[in-house]
């Protein structure tokens, strides 16, 4: 399996990534000074956990992307 964050052709599908990832620098990155690639990497991968478990967004209605994600999980 290759993972990929676009289908082939598909240029409109990097733009939620485009998103995630200015989102990330906003609030974790621009401002701070990282010692390691190690520590930044930890951040990161803290990040993204936060981001999908615990960060709520207007766009699902005021849900974490977990919680939306199983709403959707039990209405099927």
């Amino acid at each position: 399996m290759t993972q990929s964050m676009s289908r082939v052709a598909k240029c409109i599908d990097n733009g939620p990534m485009e998103g995630f990832w200015g989102i990330l620098k906003r609030e974790r990155y621009y401002g701070k000074r990282f010692n390691s690639r190690e520590e930044l990497v930890a951040m990161i991968e803290e990040y993204i956990y936060y981001y999908n478990n615990e960060r709520y967004q207007r766009r699902f209605g005021v849900l974490t992307p977990i919680e939306k994600h199983n709403s959707y999980v039990l209405a099927a």
